[in-house]
């Protein structure tokens, strides 16, 4: 079972829509929600109505809006009903005093109070009224009774109102409302990834992008990596239930959800970083870095100036970081890259031998079409010889459904037993 976690998928909201002028954001915040990927119903109350008209939030929505209790066009005309089996959140945004008495109280005089009651989805209200109004002690003794029943009440801002005042009571901004439900699935599916994902509790430790190796305060030796597949890699992991630690050479790519993320230069310091966290504890190691073969002998302290027509730098090896940390008394699980230019496949089987790993994935960097800066990969998975399991072709696809099928490959030859090859 895995888990995407950068997107929401199939998950149906409700948004209650009731009378204030912050209507106007609700319009934005649907904009917002289907952006993130929701299906969005609106129900609008007949206080809505008179600030914002339901064609605008059926054209932002892409369904019809409701606002009649008794729909003839719903099942068995119940259309409160039929809204709210098909919920997973009810969100009232924005939600106004009078709308909250009618939840407190448990009146159902129209679709919304009534759907309230009906469903046995989350609700989340975000309150928006004139300050004094939401300082009143009837509305903050019906918001303590919303929180005792189990509603999520979403904190109104303070700033100058459409009536003049200033103090508490706007609606937090679109943007902001979007986020905090998009974090809460998010949230959600990150349980259910940590229980039953395909790397369930373990921790991976992946290293990323090049090394730079410097020759003086201004010039380095480094390579073509960007860092792409692993960090397409670390995200993959990381929905499927795994704690994740990025060790990432220098490129400019954000972080991804969820994942510890720890910034290096050069293959030294990856390595001492690599080591530190093997200490700690670390299951699966995988090393997608193109780590420098050779660093400078000696640094030069000062920029060195041009002079004459060559200039000769002494290298010295760096450590090979994938077999050194293979060689440790308490190895993870070592998965191991090649990015080779020709020979692929028998260089990549040499390397999964002579440095004792137990997965590697190979593939032909002269490629235009994928590898190093390219969006797309393409790789060939070889097992070590324990493990019994067959090499994995894994076609011309995105990196990160090549993350993806990476990620199955390693939960395969952790979970595999070579006993059940013998009997057959």
């Amino acid at each position: 079972m895995s888990f995407d976690l950068s997107v929401i998928p199939n998950k149906n909201i409700i948004m209650g829509i009731t009378g204030g002028i912050a209507a106007y954001k609700s319009a934005i915040l649907v904009r917002r929600l289907k952006d993130a990927g929701f299906n969005v119903r609106v129900v609008m109350t007949e206080g809505a109505q008179a600030f914002i008209t339901p064609l605008t939030f059926q054209a932002l929505s892409g369904n019809p809006v409701h606002t009649q209790l008794l729909d003839p066009e719903a099942e068995a005309g119940m259309g409160h009903i039929e809204l709210a089996r098909w919920a997973d959140l009810v969100l009232i945004a924005p939600a106004s005093c009078d709308t909250l008495a009618k939840f407190a109280a448990g009146l159902a005089d129209d679709l919304l109070s009534t759907l309230y009651l009906a469903t046995s989805a989350p609700v989340w209200v975000a309150p928006a009224m004139n300050q004094q109004m939401w300082a009143a002690k009837a509305t903050q003794r019906n918001l303590a009774t919303l929180v005792d029943d189990g509603v999520h009440v979403i904190m109104p801002e303070s700033g100058s109102q459409a009536c003049g005042d200033v103090g508490l009571g706007r609606m937090p901004e679109p943007e902001e409302l979007a986020r905090q439900v998009t974090d809460y699935f998010h949230k959600a599916q990150r349980a259910i990834a940590e229980k039953f994902g395909l790397l369930a509790s373990k921790h991976v430790v992946i290293t990323a992008g090049p090394t730079r190796e410097a020759i003086d305060p201004v010039r380095y030796i480094s390579n073509h990596s960007t860092g792409k597949m692993g960090f397409a890699l670390a995200a993959a992991c990381y929905a499927a239930g795994a704690k994740v630690t990025l060790i990432a050479g220098p490129v400019s790519l954000d972080t991804p959800n969820g994942v510890h993320r720890i910034n290096v230069s050069s293959a030294v310091q990856m390595l001492d970083t690599s080591m530190q966290l093997l200490d700690e504890g670390c299951d699966v190691f995988i090393a997608t870095a193109a780590v420098a073969d050779y660093r400078v002998a000696e640094v030069a302290e000062h920029k060195i100036k041009k002079s004459g027509d060559e200039l000769n730098i002494a290298l010295i090896k760096n450590p090979d970081i994938v077999a050194t940390i293979a060689q440790q008394d308490k190895r993870p699980f070592m998965v191991g890259f090649a990015a080779e230019t020709r020979n692929v496949e028998e260089y990549a089987a040499g390397k999964l031998v002579a440095k004792k790993l137990d997965m590697i994935a190979c593939n032909d960097v002269s490629r235009a079409d994928i590898g190093f800066a390219s969006d797309e990969n393409a790789m060939t998975v070889f097992f070590a010889e324990g493990y019994h399991l067959p090499k994995r072709d894994l076609e011309k696809a995105s990196k990160q459904e090549i993350a993806q099928q990476l990620v199955e490959a390693i939960h395969d030859a952790l979970h595999h037993d070579p006993a059940q090859d013998e009997a057959f």
